[in-house]
């Protein structure tokens, strides 16, 4: 048996990359060979991430970063994900066959033995499979938004959604995907809340690809998530991917490191901590609101307002006071692992869970679309480390509304305790997580 040769293919968006660059840096300490695939579009941020952190951060140089071109039109907006997904697909696909032969010609004793994919890559591990190469997903999400897609088809059959928009048939607020998962709205399914029924569409197809992959990796652990597990031998708890990251570079943003020094000049347990992730932008009206709210509450915090929404960096700035600090991408483990954060005001993304609830930090939830609200429900109703905001007749979710449930929250000693007892069980759980990786990495061998 040799050493792995692992072919990394992520979806090019931040939360597909950030996680699979830190398990590709984690199957390098265990010995693996990563050659690590970019859009040449993310390649170019990766490199200009490096060289803005200067003697700081620095992408891992055992893994090998090789490129294509997306498609994406310089142009376009990439937050449109119906036209990137497309894209990618069309053009990647043709040039992933040439891309593996001109690695394995340059080690030719050690060639790619399995590729790793991300949600909407499925369709390289189609390629991997006629080209005899072993394939295997590495899931940036929850094991249960997994499980939500692998069950599409059974749902459909079950006359319970609609095949074409993945919506109820009927008046079915509930859905139950297994029999020791949880009741959830129907609202939750990560497909429902998209305008259009492409990306219901294409996961029902991409499930198909997915299903090629003999190992799904997911970046959780066993006790959150126990019932999902039971639902397919592929899945493997490999997370949580948290340590041993160090001085490598995981993000395409380059990062504000002087929150840190902010709030090393905080009190314990009194910033309030908000960050929506890299895709969701509030609306001018909500953005407002969030403003006034965070200023009604008197306390300290730190607001990561991103620079590709330049109207809110600048809005936030005039609001922040004497109290608050502002900036345009945080080093975010750190910051939730800091004794002065009290609370993470949370998009509820699957990245910003797992590392909110490592670090025992009690959230208030405001999802905005995909596996979002199904996480909340995790936060709020299963594990019950978090609350969640109410909108008002017009949908918005109100400065009093803010002011209230974060300061509802901070005084509730119960879920403070459950969210540290939670880090507890998280963290035990991590020993099975690398048995699983070591298992993981022995079946990529073979």
């Amino acid at each position: 048996m040799g050493i792995p040769h692992f072919l990394a293919i992520p979806f090019p968006i931040q939360g597909h990359i950030n996680p699979l660059l830190q398990f590709s840096h984690v199957l390098v300490t265990h010995g693996c060979k990563i050659t690590f695939l970019s859009s040449d579009e993310n390649y170019r941020k990766l490199k200009g991430a490096r060289d803005a952190a200067g003697h700081g951060k620095t992408i891992d140089p055992n893994i090998k970063f090789v490129s294509l071109p997306d498609g994406v039109d310089p142009e376009d907006d990439r937050k449109d994900q119906t036209n990137v997904i497309s894209t990618t697909i069309r053009t990647m696909r043709v040039k992933l066959p040439m891309l593996i032969q001109d690695v394995n010609a340059l080690d030719s004793h050690n060639k790619i033995s399995c590729i790793i994919v991300t949600k909407n890559m499925g369709w390289a591990l189609e390629v991997g499979h006629q080209l005899g190469i072993k394939g295997a997903l590495f899931w940036p999400a929850s094991a249960t938004s997994l499980t939500s897609f692998n069950s599409i088809q059974r749902l459909i059959d079950e006359g319970t959604i609609d095949s074409k928009t993945g919506l109820p048939t009927r008046n079915q607020e509930l859905i139950q995907l297994s029999c020791n998962l949880p009741l959830m709205e129907a609202a939750a399914m990560p497909w429902y809340c998209l305008d259009n029924a492409f990306f219901f569409l294409h996961m029902k197809q991409e499930m198909e690809n997915l299903n090629l992959a003999e190992k799904w990796l997911c970046n959780t652990t066993f006790d959150l998530e126990a019932g999902a597990f039971s639902t397919s031998p592929k899945l493997l708890p490999t997370g949580p991917l948290m340590a041993n990251e160090n001085n490598i570079l995981c993000s395409l943003w380059e990062e504000d490191r002087t929150c840190l020094e902010w709030l090393d000049l905080q009190p314990p347990q009194s910033v309030i901590y908000v960050s929506f992730g890299s895709m969701v932008s509030l609306k001018p009206n909500q953005f407002n609101e969030l403003a006034l709210g965070l200023d009604l509450l008197k306390r300290p915090f730190l607001w990561v307002v991103r620079e590709d929404n330049g109207f809110e960096v600048n809005d936030a700035c005039e609001f922040r006071g004497s109290q608050g600090k502002v900036v345009s991408w945080a080093p975010q483990k750190k910051v939730l692992s800091h004794p002065a954060i009290a609370c993470f005001i949370s998009h509820c993304g699957w990245n910003s869970t797992i590392e909110g609830v490592y670090n025992g930090v009690p959230f208030l939830c405001w999802p905005f679309c995909s596996d979002q609200f199904m996480n909340q429900t995790y936060i709020c109703d299963v594990w019950k480390v978090g609350v969640g905001f109410d909108r008002d007749e017009n949908g918005l979710i109100s400065k009093e509304e803010i002011k209230k449930k974060v300061e509802q929250l901070l005084v509730d000693e119960e879920i403070k305790e459950r969210s540290s007892k939670l880090m507890e069980v998280i963290i035990k759980n991590k020993t099975q997580g690398d048995q699983n990786l070591n298992m993981f990495i022995n079946w990529a061998k073979d």
